[in-house]
């Protein structure tokens, strides 16, 4: 029997719109063009840009040298892949016209977060009061996936699916391999940063909402939050929006890259929301998760992983195998097209495998925000990426 929900999250909106609808959300970085370091400018970019369609779709973020752009709720990932086409279009526009590049990566190569100045709003404030010194080198990018569920009990069924999915997900946008000027041998050091924050990582696999629900309850009784907007997990519900939210991909430097892995996401959810609600996990096989997490954010598409028994397999292996078993789900959503996009990143690589090589060649980090930002624009220069399995 399914309960009333608790607290902040009583008035959710599941199930109010056409399920499997999405939007996508990416963090920008604003860098200066000559330098390619970055800029505190995002209230600068978002003053000028506050009238016209794309107003309500630009934010700022913790820190002056990063701003959002979210796409409108899309009924296909056709028509948000033409939207967030459109919006990287008139960002890049925006932030040209005032002398600034916009680029797009989970890490900036080369910053330093003590040089970074954090927007005066009372919610970063807030977060900065809150979280200290891990809040304060936050200084990383995101791609989200927001993916429309029928109703709240269904959300943490999908949650509990793609829990295993993370590594996956980390795997395809890994494109952080740099931090404060060198290589730190981690694909995703964006997700070595964000793991000292609270409520954040793998969440755990609720038995249903109302599980959820009491969970943010305690914590905002306690006043160890303020609503569940500051749970920060690789995949969270989220109420308000009437979404499961997947937050566990790197910003990515190609636009097609991001609209793929949005394809390959809302494949997953409707495989989820379809399927039998999952077991919960063991001990064993919630551990396995946790070091198959860890070899994706070391390896990307290098990495080695396990099933559910602990046998290992390759982690291009295992993302191949289940596009195939999408491809019941991507017919239904008329995303087939989409899917040898994902496939190219599994054959060809990354963003991180694209900077690393970049490196190599040159030895020079400047190099390597010059890709990304030339990548973020549409460009292909530097090394080629490998294509061998």
């Amino acid at each position: 029997m399914r309960s009333a929900p608790l607290s902040s999250v009583a008035d959710h909106v599941f199930g109010s719109s056409e399920a499997y609808t999405l939007g996508i959300e990416e963090e920008y970085m604003l860098l200066d063009p000559e330098t390619l370091d970055l800029v505190q400018r995002a209230d600068t970019i978002l003053d000028a840009d506050h009238k016209g369609e794309f107003a309500a779709r630009t934010m700022c973020e913790l820190f002056q040298s990063e701003i959002e752009g979210q796409t409108p709720i899309c009924a296909t990932v056709s028509d948000a892949a033409n939207e967030l086409r459109r919006l990287r279009r008139h960002l890049d526009e925006v932030v040209s016209a005032h002398g600034l590049v916009l680029a797009s990566a989970g890490t900036h190569p080369s910053a330093h977060y003590e040089d970074q100045v954090v927007t005066e709003l009372e919610r970063y404030r807030g977060i900065v009061e809150e979280v200290q010194y891990p809040a304060r080198r936050e200084l990383i990018f995101g791609l989200h996936v927001h993916v429309g569920v029928p109703d709240p009990d269904v959300a943490i069924q999908v949650l509990c699916h793609l829990r295993t999915q993370i590594p996956d997900l980390i795997a395809l946008s890994a494109s952080s391999p740099f931090w404060r000027g060198f290589p730190t041998g981690l694909r995703s050091t964006r997700h070595n940063v964000f793991a000292t924050f609270p409520r954040s990582g793998i969440p755990p696999a609720f038995r249903d909402y109302r599980e959820f629900a009491r969970y943010v309850e305690a914590l905002e009784r306690a006043r160890m939050l303020d609503d569940y907007t500051r749970i920060w997990w690789d995949v969270r519900p989220h109420p308000r929006l009437g979404t499961v939210e997947i937050r566990a991909m790197d910003a990515v430097e190609r636009v097609e890259d991001a609209i793929a892995i949005a394809a390959f996401v809302q494949a997953l959810v409707k495989r989820a929301v379809q399927a039998a609600p999952p077991p919960r996990p063991s001990a064993f096989e919630d551990a396995i998760l946790r070091q198959n997490k860890w070899q994706a954010i070391r390896y990307g598409l290098e990495a080695t992983v396990m099933d559910a028994t602990g046998r290992p397999i390759p982690i291009r292996d295992r993302i191949l195998s289940t596009l195939d078993e999408l491809a019941e789900f991507t017919a239904e959503l008329e995303t087939e097209p989409m899917l040898p996009a994902v496939e190219r990143i599994v054959r060809a690589g990354t963003g991180a495998d694209r900077q690393l090589a970049v490196f190599a060649e040159t030895g020079d980090v400047a190099a390597v925000a010059r890709l990304i930002a030339a990548e973020t624009r549409g460009a292909r220069p530097g090394v080629p990426p490998r294509t061998e399995m």
